[in-house]
């Protein structure tokens, strides 16, 4: 029997998740050994340089692919937010594992929450999603850049440095961090990132690896699939990329007719003093078109003049300041 190579990331996250998906080959009778990876997102985290003053899309996925391309793997596993929404010649995204909670969680000193910080508490984020979007809540917090595995930034909090830290929290149910989980955000104050949550799986494309495939094909989730398709699709057209403040999250719900979509989705500027927010519904099995045609409503109206890069792409995670910048009178919100 084949024995499947699965690449995997060497961090304690990447690992686990890796296992999981290697647990349900093994359950159905195959043969899988683990193989480390290091990628570049690794060794710029090790030697603490800021993700976002290189290009982060995809940071954490190239070792991976290169890897498969060069046939030192056979299927590799990635956090399905770190996969850049454009299509990688030569592979294939074969399963969507179903999703774990995908919301933004608070882990911060004494137990607080988010709004019983003091104004002016250190908040540890390395995404300008959650800086746009803590800022636009107004609490008068101090939003900085902190890079690391979670161990670290748990420590920075433990420590003093940081009075809390923002984390998604299907990375700390898997590797079973969630008893020090201190809130749970809700969407309606921060969207999460596109695909967060959810857990691909790549191989080689073509005939030769077919078997491959065949084998993946049985650990994907229709709804999660239909679910991150949209929320891809949304991300794609407004052409944010990784480190853009863009938030979005697709719920399947019954409808009229059955199981629908009910996407909802946010672009901010930087600093979160200006947003375009719409949602939208429609058919499971158009879930890409859903998303897409919400994209295009919110670039008419005007999320194109939002998610536009700052000329220093550090600036979104490394501005300390505490309380948002003056912003004109006019903010644009559109609640759906």
């Amino acid at each position: 029997m084949r024995t499947l190579r699965l690449g995997t990331r060497r961090s304690q996250l990447a690992v686990t998740q890796s296992t999981l998906v290697a647990e349900m080959l093994r359950a159905q009778g195959h043969i899988v050994e683990l193989v480390e990876i290091v990628s570049d997102g690794d060794r710029t985290q090790a030697a603490n340089t800021p993700l976002t003053s290189a290009n982060s899309t995809g940071v954490f996925v190239s070792a991976l692919r290169d890897a498969l391309h060069a046939k030192e793997i056979d299927l590799a596993v990635h956090s399905l937010k770190d996969l850049p929404t454009y299509p990688e010649d030569g592979i294939d995204l074969v399963a969507i594992l179903p999703r774990e909670d995908p919301r933004d969680v608070i882990v911060a000193r004494d137990g607080l929450t988010l709004g019983e910080l003091p104004p002016g508490s250190r908040v540890g984020t390395g995404s300008p999603r959650r800086v746009a979007q803590i800022k636009a809540l107004g609490l008068g917090l101090e939003l900085a850049g902190i890079r690391g595995n979670v161990d670290t930034r748990i420590g920075k909090v433990r420590s003093g440095e940081f009075d809390a830290v923002v984390l998604a929290r299907a990375g700390l149910a898997r590797i079973d961090r969630l008893d020090e989980v201190t809130e749970v955000l809700d969407p309606i104050q921060v969207l999460p990132a596109p695909g967060q949550g959810a857990l691909a799986v790549e191989c080689r494309a073509g005939d030769a690896d077919a078997d491959v495939r065949k084998i993946l094909t049985s650990l994907d989730d229709a709804p999660t699939r239909a679910a991150v398709e949209a929320e891809r699709a949304v991300l794609a057209t407004l052409e944010g990329g990784c480190a853009a403040p863009i938030g979005t999250l697709a719920d399947v719900v019954e409808g009229e007719e059955g199981p629908e979509l009910w996407v909802r989705a946010v672009a901010l500027s930087l600093d979160g003093s200006l947003s375009v927010r719409l949602s939208a519904s429609g058919p499971l099995e158009d879930a890409a078109g859903v998303g897409r045609r919400l994209a295009e409503e919110m670039l008419a109206e005007g999320a194109a003049d939002l998610t536009d890069d700052p000329a220093d792409p550090g600036q979104a995670v490394m501005d300390t300041g505490g309380s948002p910048q003056t912003a004109p009178e006019q903010d644009k919100v559109h609640n759906a």
